[in-house]
């Protein structure tokens, strides 16, 4: 089946001409050395791994075709996994004797192992989302294919045999939940049942083969404790944040894509009281909060006629009717800002969102560039009004060039001066240099301003020492 690799022969070639013997020196001339011809090249080796993995990848495309007429489809979805796992090796067996191809032991472990995932699992990209240090996976077409580990991307050795495997797997999962993909609707937004969020985008419009992004679930909840053993920020900056979040100030909390803003959030939440409502609205449900008392809803893209669709707003709209003390906002980047910024200043304190934005000014303009968006005809001054008494705190969050993430600011909002909303800078982080290996050095410090809500948290019961707010040099 497989013909054995043979070194390549270039017809009509020609032996190389001896190099004719140079003519003796003259007696007083210095003796040269005669330089001799270069030899011809040796054929490249052929690297036998890559042989190998290519020898496999055939063979599993042919043995998954064979395993989709002898298997029972409908009841794969029920079948015990070490049943189903039993029954792809005795197929695969007689299959193989039948073809007369002989593997070895390791091989044929790993031709079986890839065919359980082709048929239970997302084939190729199963050993990744297994894989508890990959944090993203990110697919350029069939061949190249990255991941994220520690905040840094790399590409992983694993690929796709072709377009057409990449695409088995892509429908496979929006199939699923009920969605899909093809020319006419050529991207999709889905969560996978390990609640990991997934979106794909298919020819014509990825030009050089399908994109697809997974943003995994992470199944440990980080709490406070564990942000600060990391480095995210300071046993300061932490007491400051139980105070704001147990005192119902309403945060948002500010980042990049990948810069921690959910895992901030989900820790933030620890500091909500067990006996409060909370519910929680997001496009692509991944916030695990820490109480009993959640609800979660999820919006819903349209079907395939283009109805059925719930947007976030739709869902703030009605958990307003379903008495909550709080409100979360996976991430606000539409028309609900109007409704979420009303929830914020008509009792409904404690409210937290994200927001993409590179810092606190920023998002406050990202606020006011939404709300005008959504066509509502205001004042800039009255638009920032509705800002300024909705929002308390902006915490920011950023993904540092070495991968690391940070709480780089924690900024209070005042009030209004004019038409200006004013701000101050509570906490920070201070970048100091780099190490060899690129790693930043840098330090969170306080400014040395009080808080401007110091009298809530006296009157909630948390009254802070000012020494919490001094300059990291003064402690």
């Amino acid at each position: 089946m497989f013909s054995r690799y043979k070194k390549p022969q270039i017809d009509g070639a020609k032996p190389i001409a001896a190099a004719p013997a140079p003519a003796a020196p003259p007696p007083e001339a210095a003796p040269t050395t005669r330089m001799k011809p270069p030899a011809p090249a040796a054929p490249a080796p052929v690297d036998k791994d890559v042989k190998r993995r290519e020898r496999i990848e055939e063979l599993k495309t042919e043995m998954h075709h064979r395993l989709l007429d002898n298997l029972n489809l409908s009841a794969i979805e029920k079948a015990d996994p070490a049943a189903l796992r039993s029954e792809i090796v005795s197929i695969t067996t007689d299959e193989l004797s039948e073809m007369g191809v002989v593997l070895g032991r390791d091989d044929r472990d790993i031709l079986n192992s890839e065919l359980f995932d082709e048929v239970m699992g997302l084939g190729p990209l199963e050993p990744l989302l297994k894989d508890e240090s990959v944090n993203d996976i990110l697919v350029n077409g069939p061949h190249n294919i990255y991941i994220e580990r520690a905040g840094k991307l790399q590409k992983s050795e694993i690929r796709f045999k072709d377009e057409k495997h990449l695409m088995r797997i892509i429908d496979k999962i929006v199939s699923a939940v009920g969605r899909r993909v093809d020319e006419s609707n050529p991207y999709v937004d889905a969560r996978l049942k390990d609640g990991s969020r997934f979106n794909a985008m298919v020819p014509p419009v990825a030009v050089d083969g399908s994109l697809v992004s997974i943003r995994k679930f992470k199944k440990e909840k980080l709490a406070i404790d564990d942000l600060i053993t990391f480095g995210a920020f300071t046993e300061e900056m932490a007491t400051y944040l139980q105070a704001a979040v147990a005192c119902r100030l309403n945060v948002i909390v500010s980042g990049g894509t990948g810069s921690g803003k959910t895992t901030t959030l989900n820790a933030l939440s620890s500091f909500i009281g067990q006996t409060e409502r909370v519910l929680t609205i997001e496009d692509t449900a991944e916030l695990q909060l820490q109480q009993d008392h959640v609800g979660r809803m999820e919006s819903r893209p349209p079907n395939v006629e283009g109805k059925g669709a719930v947007t976030q707003r739709d869902c703030l709209r009605n958990a307003l009717r379903m008495r909550p003390d709080r409100i979360i906002v996976g991430e606000t980047r539409g028309e609900e800002v109007i409704d979420m910024l009303q929830a914020m200043n008509t009792g409904h304190d404690g409210s937290m969102t994200t927001i993409h934005a590179n810092n606190s000014r920023d998002a406050v303009s990202r606020l006011e560039n939404m709300i005008a968006m959504a066509g509502i005809e205001m004042p800039l001054k009255a638009v920032r009004a509705q800002i300024s008494s909705a929002v308390n705190l902006i915490v920011q969050a950023s993904r540092l060039q070495d991968g690391s993430r940070r709480m780089v600011s924690i900024t209070e909002v005042t009030g209004m001066e004019g038409e200006v909303i004013t701000m101050q800078e509570i906490f920070r982080y201070e970048r100091l240099g780099l190490e060899g290996d690129g790693k930043i050095l840098g330090r969170f410090t306080g400014t040395g301003i009080r808080s401007h809500y110091s009298d809530r948290f006296k009157a909630w019961g948390y009254d802070l020492p000012s020494s919490i707010y001094e300059p990291a040099g003064s402690r």
